[in-house]
Formats: C-alpha cells, sequence, structure tokens
C-alpha cells in the first residue's frame, strides 16, 4: 500500500477553507513558502491545480469544489476518532456484557443489579458465566467483560479493584439441635459437615482452624456451591458454612434456616472485580464496573432505593 501523507489533508483542508496560500499558512502555524511548497505535492498528489490565480485571487478548480465537503468531514470524522472519549449517554447505551462470577455473587446481588441497570440502563444486557476455568485468557481476548470473585492469580496487566468483604457463618435448619446452648468449637466440630467446593475438595479453612484447635470434623456431603450447601442444610441436620450475604438472603425470603457466628478464626471472603486495561476508558465498562461496585458495597442502599 502506497504510503500516504495524512498531513495534507489537514493542509488541503485550510486551503480551501480559506482560498489563500497566506491566510491557510498562517491557519497551520506555517510560513507562506512551507504552505506553498505543500500546495505544490497536493497537486501532484492529486492531478489538480487545485487553487488556481484569478487576478490578484485563488479560486477553487472544479476538482477541489467537488472535494471540499469530503475533506472537512474526514477531517472533523479524524478529530471525534482521536479525541478522548466523553460521557456516553448510558441510558441509550444498547449493549451486552458477560461478567463470570460465583452462585454468591449472581444470587445474592444478581436481581440488586440488573434493578440498577433497569433504572439508568434499561438496554443493557448482562450475561452471567459460571465460574469454571479462571484463565486470565478469557479476559484478553473479551469472552469475559468482567470478572468478579475471590482474589486469585491474574496477568500483570490486568486491572483489579476490591468490591466486597464478607465473613464466613455457620448455617443450620430451624429447630436444629446446635440451637440448644452455646455453640462451642467442639459441638460445631461433632456435627455432620457439608462442603460447597467447586473442585470437590473436603477440606478448607474451616477445617485448617479446628485441626490449631485440635479439633476436626466429618464433611459427609461435597456439593459445588453454596446454594446446594443452603438447601442440604435446610432439609437435614447437616451444617452447612457459606458468606454472611447468602444466609441473610435466605433468612430474608422466609427459608427455614438460622445463621450463627462460627466459633472459630476466619479470614474473610474478599470479592474483587478484574478486567481488562483496553476498557479503562470505555464509557459502557465503566459505568458496568461502577454499578457493580456500587451494588456489592452498598446491598441494603441500592435495595432499597
Amino acid at each position: 500500500m502506497q504510503s500516504m501523507d495524512l498531513n495534507l489533508l489537514i493542509a488541503l483542508d485550510a486551503l480551501l477553507q480559506e482560498g489563500s496560500v497566506v491566510a491557510a499558512a498562517r491557519r497551520m502555524n506555517l510560513s507562506a513558502p512551507a504552505m506553498s511548497r505543500t500546495l505544490s505535492r497536493i497537486r501532484q498528489s492529486l492531478g489538480d491545480p487545485i487553487l488556481v490565480r484569478a487576478g490578484r485571487n485563488l479560486v477553487p478548480t472544479p476538482r477541489a469544489l467537488e472535494l471540499q465537503g469530503r475533506v472537512r468531514s474526514l477531517i472533523e470524522d479524524a478529530q471525534t476518532l482521536m479525541r478522548p472519549e466523553t460521557s456516553a449517554d448510558i441510558s441509550t447505551l444498547d449493549r451486552n456484557f458477560t461478567l463470570r462470577t460465583s452462585d454468591y455473587v449472581a444470587g445474592v446481588f444478581g436481581a440488586r443489579l440488573i434493578a440498577l441497570m433497569a433504572k439508568t440502563a434499561p438496554n443493557i444486557t448482562l450475561r452471567f458465566a459460571q465460574e469454571g476455568k479462571e484463565d486470565v485468557n478469557a479476559l484478553r481476548e473479551g469472552h469475559i467483560d468482567l470478572d468478579i470473585g475471590a482474589v486469585r492469580e491474574s496477568g500483570p496487566e490486568i486491572r483489579v479493584q476490591s468490591v466486597l468483604r464478607d465473613s464466613f457463618v455457620g448455617v443450620i435448619r430451624k429447630g436444629h439441635p446446635l440451637l440448644e446452648g452455646e455453640i462451642t468449637p467442639e459441638r460445631f466440630a461433632a456435627a455432620s459437615h457439608v462442603s460447597a467446593s467447586r473442585r470437590g475438595r473436603m477440606r478448607g479453612p474451616i477445617d485448617n482452624a479446628l485441626e490449631k484447635l485440635g479439633l476436626s470434623r466429618r464433611v459427609n456431603f461435597v456439593v459445588p456451591g453454596f446454594y446446594a450447601a443452603l438447601f442440604t442444610a435446610a432439609s437435614s441436620d447437616i451444617v452447612a458454612a457459606m458468606p454472611c450475604g447468602v444466609a441473610i438472603g435466605a433468612e430474608a425470603l422466609g427459608m427455614q434456616v438460622r445463621h450463627f457466628t462460627l466459633p472459630l478464626t476466619l479470614p474473610t471472603c474478599d470479592v474483587m472485580q478484574a478486567w481488562h486495561p483496553r476498557f479503562d476508558n470505555d464509557a459502557g465498562h465503566r459505568f458496568l464496573r461502577q454499578a457493580v461496585k456500587q451494588v456489592l458495597i452498598h446491598p441494603r442502599k441500592t435495595a432499597s432505593g
């Protein structure tokens, strides 16, 4: 492809607008001789004199008149393209976003996020993709717009922002024998337990904390997510552990369960959102990130409007 000097377009636009080499030179902060040389290059490129002498003035050729509107339009488009993006009209934005997250985030906060979108950006569609192989390539290749979940390894260029810190609680059915008295580490460990693990793990932070106290528990059941563990606890004497948000949500919906503070010292459940830096200045993606942060950090405020 033959190389092009796009500066010639800018000079041509100035010459056609001004109708004068001197005025066009002043507009482009060039000397008159430099502008004359540029006009010569334009004439050579287009095979047309563009501006011709008529007495003391220059007048455009028919070819110049034909090009004038098109050149001006190209310059305006280029200026728009190179201008920093301004705030988009989110209320009319029609776009689909894919969020990779756990059933915890989707279940507890999904409805609130969708409600916020319906008020401010009704044409945005959210697709929640289940966590599985949390590879960073999905963000790099654009298959995932936003990754929301626990802290995990990501590429050096990936942007990460903390959006929620939750704690784990125990969940049991109403009338469970554990409710009859203080829930000590010993009584807690002696109960039957369900483990929520996408990878099928039977051990986790709870077992490590019990081990420090010289205790251990029996995990009778392993399920892939917190909601399966929740229904298991609601319909049996098995004890489940899950983020407090899940437990509170279940109680608010009238499920026959109760949550309790675990008699152990456990790390918090830190939820992050991650995205690729090519979306840093994208107005729609920026709105999505702000909405997620608003809903997860201020869930009660958002839920009440």
